[in-house]
Parts: structure tokens; C-alpha cells; sequence
């Protein structure tokens, strides 16, 4: 049996052979559109009417009809107009009658269900689309068979679609903003008196296409046999030989955005560093160039927004203004809010990206404003194909956020192989590519969990042996630090030693801040402080000598490894004594305050809480294994590191000071409020939690941007992933002093299996089934079918070559 690395390592080099290759094909990235594949399947040929121009395409729709006879990727209400086309298209040839029987006993046997969906509110797009395919089935025949309640909402989203027709979009100013495709782009779904040959003269690119739209392109072509029109899609069919786009050309930096995007967020990200950082080094040669009048769209949002997220957290420099510019247009911001659905994943990815703002980024504060308004609007709809995961990104603050439990979320998401919106429907991640990111990104959590529940148990052990988890008082956190320190640095090796030495040294912390704080008198935490000083245990006994053997284990444990990491004779074991000497001392001046009834300066306050929170011993102890190492200094802490220590003890001031001022406690709430008598206790935690914000903001810019600390890049990570470990135990209360609140997270991170449901045909059943339906169809004859009339639709026929009918 294959071992899980060996077996993650095996698909990781599979899929850089594949996706990120010289000659990789970033259309194969995603899926094609059957709905516009069955419009070029319609085209005759100019010397053989009566056989298509694209029988490659014909034979792609016989080959990917889903088993319970639709066509499209998900039994969704997408698929009704891309199965009914490709009906028609069949059915224009005289060809596979047995699969446009199936399709049409689903139609009957889903429509009412699917249509539900939309029945009180018709997307834009398919109340221009739905209506026009079903005048097209009955101009070929078909025939559907319709209950009242159906026929009643067809009727309902066909009065949509006239006042949607009557607006006229078409007379909308070159460069304007609009959340919509224009509407010649649905020209395949206009009435026949809508448009001339002039208006299609008049918007065709100079690569001959009707605004880059397959199916438009194609009905403009056997409406007006525009030769420029034919160009085109002989070109797409040379590009895409099997089946088409919804949309040719795509832009290709926005496929490659979306990869390095799946990347991340599936948790892959640590096996492609180095091809994610060339595709993006790619991306940012062109981000700060002003983008095109032309291409200020919906569509435009949300490339800019995701390029700005990624560019940003990997390092590079970039100004949010790329795509917040549109918060000066009143008439742009009206629009989106007229239609939130339609603009949901463009609003999705502008509030993303604001979770990393730097301070003086009033734009971007204000674009995440803007966007949480529009998706709270939206879900308050309970309607939206992104509706889970907005849900989520409200719910849950960034900064709150463990990886491995986010890893989680977007392997178990059934909509997160979704891309952007298309004309028709979503764009998303082809099955095959989807299917191997999927199998990796769940190997690889899978994996995680085995090495978690190793580690637990060792971790467990460790806690038995030194009576750490018999107390007797206080807190016992053992499982509680082990997960927050395992969810959170998602990107170490899976043999490194930074969870090990990260938790042991949090569970010390826990237990003795413990004990310093209510159990241990003011002469035993004295004799324990001095003994921590000296470095030796003699005068010691019970609970002390517990906390000071184990805490002796642990720095023994990690010099030790430390030299044999190194294989050098440099020893960190002192610098390691001194700090917690460092922090034995905070917790022992703040023991005398509270039992003193001594009220220190705010500042001085700080000073030590800063301390006795224990965040740097944490991250400065654990920094010693990374690669490349940083080697141990004590103080003076560098800002980052500074940072970290100040907002964790403010974290954790804001949610404890309820229960801090019940124990007689001080707490920087209650300080400030002592300094500050005027304030009430909303006020104060006001002024904490602003500042709070504030220097988050300033940790983040030290954290991603490089230059500006001594730090190495996995250095900064480790300061990140703890505070958001703070941030996550801290964040509307304090969860750290729950004994349930974290068991459901826990579960998820550690014991429980994956549960997803794939949309895809598994990549052998796709095969088989093609391959069966390619026997039965590989030699049929085009044979026209002569009693369908789609006159009214106009399709006419082309002015070069022979008759369309």
C-alpha cells in the first residue's frame, strides 16, 4: 500500500506536469459550455448543408448527456436552456433520437422543481435565454409537457424578459460600466425584429466576434454569413477542437489567478510555492497598468479584486485603488445594488481582498463596507449560488480564521469549483482538474489529521508523565493548544517540531499563569520565580516543582533538538531560560498587584501584560526550527514581534474582563477605565478595540510586506498564525476558558473524516460512458431535419454558402 506522502508527492508532481507546463492549455482549466458547443453544432456546412460545419461538436454532445438526461454540469436550473439546445441541435440533425427522448422526459419530469428556483426572482441572464430555447424546441418539434404551475412561471419570466428587452442595453455608452453582458451578446435569444445586419456590423470585434460569445458569434454568422464571423469561429474550433468556451478568448491571467487561487485554498499551496510565485510574478507585471475603458465590468471587479488578494499576500506591492474605483461612481454602485446576485462573486472577492488592508487604506475600508452590504443583502434572499460562502466570510472574521479548519470548509464546499459568472451560467473548474485538486487536497488533509492524532497522543503522554494534567486547579488545555497550534501553522513540514515545542510551551503557560494567578501563595510563586532564575529546583515542591520539571523537560527536549537540526555546538537553552525567566517575572509582578490592591499606570500595565501574555515566548522559541532558522535574541523584540505581544493581551483583556474584575484582577479595560473615569465600560472597550484594529493593520503590513522586518518569510507566518490563534480564542468571547465551545472545530481539524459529494462523473465512469456512446454513434448520417422551421428565431440563411434549412 502506498504511504500518504509518497502518494501526495506522486499527484503534486502530476499535477505541475500538467497545469503548469510550457505548454499547458489553460482552456483544458475550465469547463466547456455545452449551451454554446450546441450552437456551433447547429452550423451547416457551406458545401454540404447537410452535415454540419463542426461535427466534432456534435459528437462532443452525444458523448456528455449526464445519466439522468440533462446536459450542463449540475442538475441545476443552468442546465435547462444548454439541455434544450442541445436537443434541438440533435434533433437538426435527425441524430440520436433515443438521448432527445431522455432529455425531454427530464425537462417534463425537473422543469416545475427547477424553475422554483427562480420563480420569484428570474436571474437577468435566463429570463433572456429560457424563454427564447423553449420558442426554439417547439419550433423543432419538441415537445414538452408542461403543468399549469409551469406554464405559469414561463409566462411570468417571459413578461421579465420584455421589459428587460424594452430597456435596451444596447444604447448604453462605450465604456460605461454594467454588471450585464451586452445585451447583442445574447443575439441567439433575440426576437427576429430586435436587430439588423447593421447593429451586428457595428459590434463585432476585430477578431470577428459578437463580444467574444460563441453562441452569439454563431447565430450572427446563419443569420448574415459575415465572413469576419466565420473567421472567428474557425478559429475557436482550431483552439478548442472538442467543445467551446462560453466566452473566446478568455482572459488567461484570470484562469491562472484562479488556479494559484484553488491552490490556496484547498491548502496546497506549500507544494507549489515556487509555481504559484512565477505565475504571479506574471500577474503583477500587469496589475498596476490602468485597465482598458472597455473592460470596466463585473467580470473586471473580480479578477482585479482576487489579483490583489493573492499579489498581496505573497508579498508584492499593489494599491487597492486597482479596482476600488468605482466607489466614486454613484450610478456604477446603483447598479450592482439593483442586482446583487449577478454581481454576488465580484462582491465576494472585493471583500476578501479587504481583509488585508494596511492602515490609510481608506479606499479599501470603505470598498468592504460597500461589499458586506451587498452580500448581507443577499443573504437575507436566501438565494445565490455563492450563498454558503458568503455566509461564511461574514460569519467568521479572517483574522479569527484557523487554515486547516478553512482548508476544510473549501474541500467540503460543492461550489467551490466555481470560477466566475458566464453569459449562460457560472464558469467552473473542469472536472478533471477539479478532480485531481480535490483527491490531493483531501489526501492531503486526510493525512494532516493522522499526523495530528499522533502528535495529540504524544502530547498527551507528555502532559501524564509530568502531572501536568493533574493539577488540581485551574485550567487543563492540553487538547485545546494542541489543536489551535496544529489548525493554525498549516504550512510547516509534516515532521517539524515547532507544533510540538508551540503547545507544550502553551499548556506551561496555561497551567502556570494558573497557578500564579489564584492558587500558589505570594512566597511559593516567589520561590518558584527565583528558582526559574537560577535554573534549578532545590527548595521546590509540589505544584511548583511540577511546573518547573516540566518546563525543564522542554527546554532540555529543544536544545537538544536544536543541535541536532544544526549539527553545530550553538546552544539555545540559555537564551531560552531567560525567557521564561521573563515571563515567570510579569506573572509574578502581577500577582503582587492584584494581592496588593496596587494600581499601575496604564503603560506600565501594558508593559508587563504584554509580557505575561506569553505570545513571543511562543513564536520565538518555535522560530529556532523553521527554515531557514532565526536564530534566538532576546530583547529588544523587533515591531513585529512587539505587535504580536501588545494586541494578543489586548485580545485578551477585551473578553476576560468581566470574569478579571469578579477575581479581583487587573485588566487593560479596567485600567483604562480607572485613568479614564468619564468612560463607561462600552467606552472603554471601544477605545481598546480600536486600537486593537489599528495595530492589526500594522502587524499585517509587517507580516506580508517585504523589507520591512528582519525576519524571515516563515518567521512572519508563525507571528500570523498566532495571532490568529488569539484572535479565534478571543474573538466575541472568550472561548480559550470554554470547555465547549471549541469541541465541534476540534473534531472537524483532528478525528472527523471529509464528507463531500462530487458534481463531477468520476474521470473512469466519464471515460467508459464515452466510449460505449462513441460505438453506437461514430458513423451515424447527418440526415436534416426537414420539418423544423426557425424562421422565427432567424435563423435565416447565410449569405455564403448554402441554405441554413
Amino acid at each position: 500500500m502506498e504511504l500518504p506522502l509518497s502518494c501526495i508527492e506522486r499527484r503534486v508532481e502530476k499535477i505541475k506536469k500538467n497545469a503548469f507546463s510550457s505548454n499547458f492549455d489553460v482552456y483544458s482549466f475550465v469547463t466547456s459550455s455545452t449551451y454554446d458547443t450546441a450552437w456551433l453544432a447547429m452550423i451547416p456546412d457551406s458545401e454540404y448543408p447537410s452535415q454540419p460545419m463542426f461535427k466534432n461538436y456534435l459528437e462532443w454532445l452525444i458523448n456528455n448527456q449526464k445519466p439522468e438526461g440533462f446536459w450542463g454540469e449540475s442538475h441545476t436550473i443552468e442546465c435547462l436552456p444548454a439541455t434544450i439546445v442541445s436537443m434541438v441541435a440533435l434533433t437538426k440533425w435527425n441524430t440520436a433520437t433515443l438521448m432527445v427522448e431522455k432529455g425531454r422526459l427530464f425537462i417534463d419530469a425537473n422543469i416545475d422543481k427547477l424553475l422554483n428556483e427562480v420563480k420569484e426572482d428570474c436571474p437577468h441572464c435566463l429570463a433572456i435565454i429560457l424563454p427564447a430555447m423553449i420558442e426554439l424546441a417547439d419550433m423543432a418539434g419538441l415537445d414538452f409537457h408542461f403543468l399549469n404551475s409551469t406554464r405559469d412561471t414561463i409566462s411570468s419570466i417571459m413578461n421579465r424578459r420584455k421589459t428587460i428587452l424594452n430597456k435596451d442595453y444596447t444604447l448604453r455608452d462605450v465604456g460605461a460600466f454594467h454588471c450585464h453582458p451586452p445585451l447583442l451578446s445574447y443575439l441567439e435569444a433575440l426576437p427576429q425584429s430586435y436587430v439588423n445586419e447593421k447593429d451586428i456590423c457595428n459590434n463585432l470585434s476585430e477578431d470577428g466576434s459578437l463580444f467574444q460569445s460563441p453562441s452569439a458569434t454563431a447565430k450572427a454568422f446563419m443569420d448574415y454569413g459575415n465572413k469576419k464571423c466565420l473567421a472567428y469561429l474557425r478559429s475557436l474550433s482550431q483552439k478548442c477542437p472538442k467543445a467551446v468556451p462560453q466566452a473566446y478568448p478568455m482572459d488567461e491571467d484570470h484562469i491562472k489567478l484562479c488556479i494559484a487561487n484553488q491552490l490556496h485554498r484547498f491548502g496546497l499551496g506549500q507544494y507549489f510555492m515556487g509555481e504559484i510565485e512565477r505565475l504571479l510574478s506574471q500577474i503583477y507585471r500587469n496589475y498596476n497598468k490602468d485597465p482598458s475603458a472597455s473592460n470596466r465590468n463585473d467580470l473586471q471587479f473580480q479578477k482585479d479584486a482576487m489579483a490583489f488578494e493573492l499579489l498581496r499576500r505573497y508579498g508584492f506591492k499593489v494599491s487597492p485603488l486597482r479596482f476600488c474605483w468605482f466607489l466614486n461612481h454613484e450610478e456604477i454602485k446603483a447598479e450592482i445594488e439593483r442586482d446583487c446576485e449577478h454581481s454576488s462573486s465580484a462582491m465576494l472577492h472585493i471583500f476578501r481582498a479587504s481583509n488585508l488592508v494596511f492602515c490609510g487604506e481608506y479606499e479599501l475600508e470603505e470598498a468592504r463596507i460597500f461589499s458586506r452590504k451587498i452580500l448581507e443583502k443577499i443573504v437575507s434572499t436566501g438565494k445565490g449560488r455563492l450563498l454558503q460562502q458568503i455566509e461564511h466570510e461574514l460569519s467568521f472574521p479572517w483574522f479569527a480564521r484557523l487554515d486547516h479548519l478553512e482548508h476544510r470548509v473549501w474541500i467540503e464546499e460543492t461550489e467551490a469549483n466555481v470560477l466566475w459568472k458566464g453569459k449562460t451560467s457560472y464558469n467552473r473548474i473542469s472536472c478533471l482538474y477539479n478532480d485531481e485538486l480535490l483527491q490531493l487536497a483531501t489526501l492531503n488533509f486526510e493525512f494532516k489529521q493522522l499526523i495530528f492524532k499522533n502528535e495529540l497522543k504524544e502530547l498527551k503522554r507528555w502532559t501524564e508523565k509530568y502531572g501536568m494534567s493533574n493539577m488540581g486547579f485551574g485550567r487543563e488545555k492540553s487538547t485545546y493548544s494542541y489543536f489551535a497550534v496544529a489548525a493554525s501553522f498549516t504550512s510547516l513540514p509534516h515532521d517539524s517540531y515547532v507544533r510540538m515545542i508551540v503547545a507544550k510551551t502553551a499548556i506551561i503557560i496555561t497551567v502556570a499563569d494558573d497557578f500564579f494567578d489564584s492558587f500558589g501563595s505570594l512566597n511559593q510563586l516567589e520561590i518558584l520565580t527565583k528558582a526559574v532564575q537560577r535554573w534549578d529546583s532545590r527548595g521546590l515542591s509540589s505544584h511548583s516543582k511540577v511546573i518547573f520539571d516540566a518546563l525543564d523537560d522542554l527546554v532540555s527536549e529543544a536544545s537538544r533538538k536544536y543541535l541536532q537540526q544544526e549539527g553545530t555546538s550553538d546552544d539555545i537553552s540559555r537564551n531560552l531560560k531567560d525567557l521564561w525567566y521573563e515571563i515567570f517575572l510579569s506573572w509574578l509582578i502581577e500577582a503582587n498587584w492584584s494581592r496588593n490592591e496596587h494600581k499601575p499606570s496604564i503603560d506600565c500595565y501594558l508593559k508587563t501584560g504584554m509580557t505575561s501574555v506569553g505570545a513571543h515566548l511562543m513564536v520565538l522559541s518555535s522560530s529556532c526550527f523553521l527554515k531557514p532558522t532565526k536564530k534566538l535574541r532576546l530583547t529588544p523584540y523587533e515591531p513585529l514581534t512587539k505587535l504580536l505581544m501588545v494586541i494578543s493581551r489586548l485580545l485578551n483583556d477585551v473578553e476576560s474582563y468581566q470574569r478579571e474584575k469578579e477575581e479581583g484582577k487587573l485588566n487593560y479595560v479596567l485600567v483604562n477605565m480607572m485613568e479614564n473615569p468619564e468612560f463607561e465600560i462600552e467606552d472603554s472597550i471601544a477605545f481598546v478595540r480600536e486600537i486593537v484594529e489599528k495595530k492589526k493593520k500594522e502587524f499585517l503590513e509587517l507580516v506580508l510586506m517585504d523589507g520591512l522586518s528582519d525576519f524571515s518569510e516563515p518567521s512572519k507566518q508563525l507571528h500570523l498564525s498566532c495571532l490568529k490563534v488569539f484572535q479565534m480564542f478571543f474573538n466575541t468571547k472568550n472561548s480559550f476558558d470554554s470547555n465547549t465551545d471549541l469541541v465541534e472545530d476540534i473534531n472537524k481539524a483532528i478525528y472527523l473524516p471529509l464528507s463531500r459529494t462530487s458534481k463531477c462523473l468520476s474521470t473512469q465512469t466519464f471515460l467508459k460512458k464515452k466510449h460505449i456512446i462513441s460505438k453506437l454513434h461514430m458513423n451515424f448520417q447527418f440526415k436534416h431535419y426537414s420539418k423544423i422551421n426557425f424562421s422565427g428565431m432567424r435563423l435565416m440563411t447565410p449569405k455564403i454558402g448554402v441554405g441554413f434549412i
